[in-house]
This record gives structure tokens, C-alpha cells and sequence, in this order.
């Protein structure tokens, strides 16, 4: 089966957004590369050295959280919103956990409640400007 991972692109502020999804999901980063980490012909400039080149979190399952810092002269404008990150949770319980906790400092865009079609929904942006879905379907099959 194919898995679809979430890849996001920050402004220099990658590990700060990572440690922020690591306390709403939990787990450990099971990778962390900094662009200094790279061969010799392939270095950043001394200023971007420490930014980060790729970062994994699982988040549940095979599904991996991951993301980088997008220096300025690999892409001018790394920034799109025409993405959401969906998540589907198992319980209603952890579809408000992971509500509150990414909502956190960033803008709820549609409250945390039965939607007209059944199921317990709502959308935010987190205070990293990254738009998320959250969702649990009353009826899943187990």
C-alpha cells in the first residue's frame, strides 16, 4: 500500500515548528539533518549551516511528519496554502487533543464539533501558518 507523508517547508524556524508537533503528537524525531551535515560540495553558506535539511516525526501508524527549511537560494518562495494536513483519529477524545494542542497559538478556522455530515470536525492554522483538518468519523469500521 502506498503512504503519504506530509513534508513542510519552513523559513529558518523548521526545528521550532518540529518540537511543537512533538508535543502535540509525541514520539521522538527519528531523523534530524542540519544542511552542515552535508557533503563538502553541497554546503549552505555559513548562515544557513545550522538550518535544518530534514526532519521526521511519526505521527501514528506509518505516517511520518516531515519538513525542512527552505533556504532563500534553493527556493524563492517555499510558502503555498493550497494544502491542508488532514488528520483522522481514532477516538473523539484524540481529535480534541490534537485540536487544542495544534490550535495553540495559531487561528481555529472552523470550531471542533459534529459537522452536517456526521462526523466530529474542524480546522485551524497553527502559529506556524501551517492549515490543518481534524476529524473523527463516528461510524468507522473496525
Amino acid at each position: 500500500m502506498t503512504i503519504v507523508n506530509p513534508y513542510l517547508n519552513f523559513d529558518g524556524n523548521c526545528k521550532e515548528a518540529f518540537n511543537f508537533y512533538k508535543s502535540v503528537f509525541g514520539g521522538e524525531f527519528a531523523t534530524v539533518m542540519r544542511f552542515k551535515d552535508v557533503p563538502a560540495e553541497y554546503q549552505m553558506s555559513a548562515s544557513e549551516s545550522e538550518k535544518i535539511m530534514h526532519i521526521a516525526l511519526p505521527i501514528g501508524g506509518d505516517t511520518m511528519l516531515m519538513g525542512s527549511d527552505a533556504p532563500a537560494s534553493m527556493q524563492p518562495d517555499p510558502f503555498g496554502k493550497n494544502i491542508h494536513i488532514s488528520i483522522s483519529t481514532t477516538s473523539e477524545a484524540e481529535a480534541k487533543r490534537l485540536f487544542n494542542g495544534l490550535s495553540a497559538g495559531g487561528q481555529v478556522t472552523m470550531p471542533l464539533d459534529k459537522a452536517f455530515w456526521g462526523d466530529y470536525f474542524g480546522m485551524l492554522t497553527d502559529k506556524f501558518g501551517i492549515p490543518w483538518m481534524v476529524s473523527y468519523a463516528y461510524n468507522q469500521q473496525r
